[in-house]
């Protein structure tokens, strides 16, 4: 990989100033040119930087050396996290490898990518706003044994706006050293290419289609956030497996539990139930009892009074 230049040096030596997280507001939204420009050139650093180093640098964490991204990227005004810059990367590394892969078969293909409408490059399943600048750039830090493909016409001059932020940004995106080729791009000479898009298409391109690109964005850092917080890959599965097995046998000792409970409960009742009927035996007992000597003390007194008459009326016969 080429050698840094001497500002390029500097900038990296003042990347290793750390900054405080609280201290900093990242920015939210779309990317532009700028921004993008800056974290193809952290990336690029950040590899020269861990080619060159010692083996414990080389085997840095990624977390580490995106937070060495995003310190890079905030010197050089492109306020994001690193997480922004992670899902950015990887959204640019997959785009890029679309169109590459797409011009590498450009003839026979019947037309080149940089000569699409949108709508033709969504029906073909590329991306519909990859700029020329960004694929450029790209090629020449990713994949610099790749032929550099064919394009339509050269980068645009210093005054085309290519952000919707204002002239405030606009020359120091333009000024940015890898947006200058390190070759002249070569035309096609098998046909006439057609016309460049006007400034307003390029920043319609920006802008309007972003919003896609911030969709696909924010759904794999989150897919990434969530496998990170299950352990990531095949440990994840084998964390989970023992969880699985102690909550299975947990769960069964529980229904154990309860069928055990709603038996003894079962029993208490039949238990209780009998001692209702024992009860009730008994009162029927003292019930039958009471009768029974109530019909004899009524016997006893109606033979006592036949008795007394009896009495009574043979005496009076003897007077």
């Amino acid at each position: 990989m080429a050698e840094a230049n001497p500002n390029q040096q500097q900038q990296l030596a003042l990347v290793e100033v750390q900054v405080k997280p609280e201290d900093r507001e990242y920015r939210k939204g779309n990317w532009t040119l700028h921004e993008t420009v800056t974290l193809i050139t952290a990336k690029k650093l950040d590899d020269q930087r861990r080619l060159k180093g010692s083996e414990k640098e080389k085997s840095r964490p990624a977390e580490l050396r995106w937070k060495w991204v995003e310190n890079y990227c905030w010197k050089n005004g492109c306020q994001r996290s690193q997480n922004q810059c992670n899902d950015k990367w990887d959204n640019l590394l997959r785009d890029y490898k679309k169109v590459r892969d797409y011009e590498s078969r450009y003839p026979p293909e019947p037309i080149s990518y940089w000569q699409m409408e949108k709508h033709e490059r969504k029906e073909k399943g590329l991306p519909s706003n990859l700029l020329q600048q960004v694929y450029q750039t790209l090629h020449d830090v990713i994949d610099r044994r790749f032929p550099t493909p064919k394009l339509p016409q050269q980068l645009p001059g210093p005054s085309t706006d290519l952000t919707p932020s204002g002239s405030g940004q606009q020359q120091q995106q333009l000024s940015h050293p890898l947006l200058r080729p390190s070759s002249p791009i070569q035309q096609p000479s098998a046909q006439k290419q057609p016309a460049a898009p006007t400034d307003t298409a390029t920043a319609h391109s920006l802008s309007g289609d972003d919003s896609s690109e911030e969709e696909e964005t924010a759904a794999a850092g989150a897919k990434r956030r969530k496998t990170t917080m299950s352990g990531g890959g095949g440990g994840g599965a084998e964390a989970i497996a023992p969880a699985m097995f102690k909550s299975t046998v947990e769960i069964t000792q529980t229904l154990l539990a309860c069928e055990d409970k709603k038996d003894r409960r079962h029993r208490d009742l039949l238990g209780v139930e009998e001692r209702k009927l024992h009860i009730e035996e008994a009162k029927t007992e003292i019930s039958r009892a009471g009768v029974a000597g109530l019909i004899t003390a009524v016997n006893n007194l109606a033979s006592a009074i036949l008795t007394l008459a009896a009495d009574k009326t043979a005496g009076g016969d003897t007077l």
